[in-house]
């Protein structure tokens, strides 16, 4: 029982979440204990909010899911998991949530419920609205990036270019996620998803490349703005990009010859390559960070 709640919790999808640990790390402030659990305490109150829209999701698609290749093994389609006990893992899932989301603040919980009631009006209704589907899911990511800051004990702006950076990253995945459904359910869409309908393959193909290029660009001006350089004083994350070039290209080529990228999160986790460059991107930055750091505390 508990593999089959874990499954429609998908614990999986909590990568996305990760994105709240930009407040900690690109504040400077990774180093220090306290803020550094902040940081996760904030992960783990989103982590909850994410799975409780996931399981309010499956309980509104259930016959839609059932009809799909792949969401008809999800436990609720597949009967595995009652529907009573769904709405109850609900409930038990926000309680959690507001537990340990409370003692991060004024802030961290607005960006929160923002974030909640965003997910909950996308899965009643605009998750059906052509190209506003993705742009809600990438604004989703954004204001994961804000509650991260929010999170901190401490004062703290975050850089408007690294939202734009999360916003076309977020867009990105989005998109080419359009497309592997697309593909994946050929002509059977519109019985899945009215809206997958209105995304021919020639619409997303031309998509691809506007969020590409957004996102590559978006993030080597990040690096090197001004802003970003007198911040913490190098100009050294200008070094960082060619990961996210490579993060780029090789998720295109997933999406393109293997036909994945229907779940990021699974690219994420069971593809070496990527993860292998997202954990040298990681590195890459903290040992930037950590450098600048040490020096502005070198007497």
């Amino acid at each position: 029982m508990i593999r089959i709640i874990l499954q429609q919790l998908r614990v999986r999808q909590w990568t996305k979440n990760l994105v709240v640990f930009a407040g900690v790390v690109f504040s400077h402030h990774f180093t220090e204990t306290g803020e550094l659990l902040r940081a996760v305490q904030g992960f783990l109150a989103f982590c909850l909010l994410a799975s409780s829209v996931y399981v309010l999701n499956d309980l509104r698609d259930v016959d839609r899911d059932r009809i799909h290749p792949k969401k008809k093994h999800r436990p609720i389609a597949s009967g595995r998991l009652g529907v009573g006990f769904a709405r109850l893992l609900v409930l038990i899932l926000l309680g959690a949530a507001a537990v340990v989301a409370w003692p991060l603040g004024k802030g961290f919980l607005t960006a929160a419920g923002i974030y909640y009631t965003l997910n909950l009006a996308y899965s009643m209704w605009l998750k059906h609205v052509v190209l506003l589907d993705v742009m809600i899911i990438a604004v989703g990511f954004v204001l994961r990036a804000v509650a991260g800051v929010e999170a901190l004990s401490m004062d703290e702006e975050i850089s408007p270019w690294l939202l734009v950076c999360t916003l076309f990253l977020a867009l990105f995945l989005a998109v080419a996620k359009r497309r592997a459904e697309v593909m994946l359910l050929q002509g059977a869409a519109a019985e899945h998803r009215q809206t997958l309908e209105e995304y021919p393959r020639e619409l997303v193909d031309q998509l691809v490349p506007v969020v590409t290029a957004a996102t590559v660009i978006s993030y080597a001006i990040y690096t090197v703005s001004p802003q970003t350089v007198s911040k913490f004083e190098t100009d050294k994350l200008v070094y960082t990009v060619p990961f996210v070039v490579y993060g780029i290209f090789r998720y295109l080529y997933l999406v393109y010859k293997q036909g994945r990228g229907g779940s990021p999160s699974e690219v994420l986790l069971t593809d070496a390559p990527t993860l292998f460059n997202v954990l040298l991107w990681i590195v890459a930055v903290v040992v930037i960070l950590g450098s600048s750091q040490a020096r502005i505390l070198t007497p």
